[in-house]
């Protein structure tokens, strides 16, 4: 069968929800994909081609029901300069080929979709759990900051960019209060987030979002208001509206694969960005909607997906993509928990496209920027404020660097960034964790208790502890308390070891986990002559695979 027990379990869950919270986001998602295309520098139907594929597949195959996938702007600023060099190659070619960098950027995500699904195969997934919770903050915070300052490029500009603030202070005020356009824009922005504040206080049956978008779209509509809308935003980035066929295979692209000589170092390079920014904010969005939602979703399954929707997107001319914050918590908000709720968004998109285009076109931007404005509200950790004065320095450190760098640079820039500081950080006071606690035995026998973790942070502390020149002729070293992590650590044991051999005195090793043991023999044979083999080894058990358990731990029977 195509769909698991799973799958269809998810498709029944609540499918009036799950439809109507689906009609939303579909909403929502055409003023992101056009903004992002042009962001991009390629048609807007590509672009919503892109968002519709990557919301069926992920929707239907990913890890995480409920969470939408789409063109997204993190994707969208790596793709510029691919695009722009074949482009540039195209017009210089003995026989010009218009839009060059667009093939190549179908191709490159051949490429983008291999990486994802080799991520999802080899289960690189898991590695979301080295996530700190201080970087998920920041991840939250800068993304909420960016997709705030995303829908400021939709304003229209609020005093001409001619009148001078400092230096005709009066004139910039009397232009900035007679601005009719701005003005209505703020009043329809002010009464979407107003109905959606208020409209779930007296009833959650409709989603908030669909109804503040309805009720704004007919009183410009009917009220033959003059307002911005999704048509007109699209004229006046340079597109022809979003009126379109259905997604065409992309033959061409396997006869340009010449074009790219001398460029695939380019090529692949873009593809590796584009292939982590996508698996990184996928599966931070995961982890994200896990915690709102209180269940668990599969990150290996969600690369494998993301991966095949990226492949669909360069064989039938998408854009790519991956999974959508926004537009996520907008599903979950307006309680789209199930499958359907993803497929119904992509399929309402592409209807859109096919079909309803000219309705589509009249509703107004102010709405759609509303709703993202409440999203924005959502999405900040506001008790990031609350927090921040308990937690310790490093992780307050670590979670405005991880806001500052999403909004200066990029999402999988400011990941990884926060991720190397925490974990230096954590090196860093593990290392100051050895301890040593010295007793003679009966037999004149010294033994050393070893406390904390034995790693590169820590095997100058653990060098420290030893005397062997006084050391009387036996001694033992008891890892009860303690783990052989790395290779520094078998180095400082194996020096240790010749040290005291030197000096003609014996030296034992006990209470050495399995794993360490083996490492050890593995590392050097000297190692099986010191080791004592004991009863009371400590054994160490973990989850073969966590993912498998998707069920909070009371729901099992242990």
């Amino acid at each position: 069968m195509i769909l698991g027990q799973v799958t269809r379990k998810n498709f029944t869950q609540n499918p009036k929800n799950d439809i109507l919270s689906g009609l939303t986001v579909a909403l929502a998602l055409v003023p992101e994909a056009v903004a992002f295309a042009f962001v991009a520098g390629i048609p807007p139907l590509v672009g919503l081609y892109g968002a519709f594929m990557m919301g069926i597949v992920t929707a239907l195959f990913g890890g995480r029901p409920g969470m939408i996938s789409g063109a997204t702007g993190a994707m969208a600023v790596v793709m510029v300069h691919l695009i722009q060099k074949g482009n540039e190659v195209g017009v210089n070619l003995e026989t010009p080929i218009e839009l060059l960098g667009l093939q190549w950027l179908f191709i490159t995500l051949l490429f983008v979709g291999g990486i994802q699904i080799l991520a999802g195969i080899f289960k690189l997934g898991k590695f979301v759990r080295l996530i700190p919770h201080p970087v998920m903050m920041g991840f939250v915070n800068g993304l909420a900051i960016v997709i705030f300052l995303s829908q400021l490029t939709m304003f229209p500009n609020a005093v001409p960019q001619d009148i001078s603030f400092l230096d005709n202070t009066s004139e910039w005020f009397s232009a900035l209060f007679s601005n009719g356009t701005f003005w209505k824009m703020m009043a329809f922005i002010g009464l979407t987030m107003a109905i959606m504040f208020g409209l779930p206080k007296l009833t959650k049956k409709v989603p908030s979002a669909l109804v503040a978008i309805l009720v704004v779209a007919c009183i410009t509509i009917f009220g033959g208001i003059d307002v911005s809308t999704v048509g007109s935003f699209v004229v006046e980035k340079g597109g022809e509206g979003i009126k379109g066929g259905l997604p065409t295979f992309q033959d061409q692209i396997f006869g340009l694969f010449g074009t790219i000589a001398g460029h695939w170092d380019l090529i692949f390079s873009t593809a590796f960005i584009l292939a982590a920014v996508g698996l990184i904010e996928s599966l931070m969005t995961l982890n994200l909607i896990d915690e709102m939602t209180e269940t668990r979703g599969n990150g290996n399954r969600e690369c494998i997906a993301q991966g095949s929707a990226n492949m669909l997107n360069g064989f039938f001319g998408g854009m790519g993509g991956c999974a959508m914050i926004g537009q996520s918590i907008i599903n979950v908000d307006s309680g789209g928990r199930g499958r359907l709720s993803g497929a119904v968004a992509a399929v309402a998109l592409l209807c859109f496209v096919l079909f309803g285009a000219p309705l589509i076109e009249q509703i107004p931007i102010a709405a759609l920027i509303g709703v993202m404005f409440m999203v924005v509200i959502g999405t900040f950790a506001w008790s990031s404020f609350r927090v921040i004065r308990k937690i310790p320095l490093s992780d307050a450190i670590v979670l405005i660097a991880v806001s500052a760098i999403t909004v200066w640079q990029d999402l999988a820039i400011a990941v990884i960034a926060g991720v190397i500081i925490s974990a230096l950080v954590f090196a860093w006071k593990n290392a100051k964790m050895i301890r040593a606690r010295t007793r003679m035995q009966p037999d004149g026998t010294k033994t050393y208790e070893i406390w904390g973790p034995l790693f590169f942070g820590s095997i100058q502390n653990f060098n420290s502890k030893f005397d062997v020149k006084n050391d009387p002729q036996n001694v033992e070293i008891d890892f009860v308390e303690s783990r052989v992590s790395d290779h520094s650590a078998l180095e400082a044991i194996f020096n240790l070891v010749n040290k005291y051999e030197a000096e003609g005195k014996s030296i034992k090793l006990k209470h050495l986990s399995e794993d360490c043991k083996l490492l050890m023999t593995k590392a050097s044979p000297k190692f099986q002559e010191v080791i004592i083999e004991a009863i009371d080894d400590p054994r160490y058990h973990l989850a073969a695979d966590p993912e498998k358990f998707t069920k909070p731990l009371s729901e099992y029977n242990i």
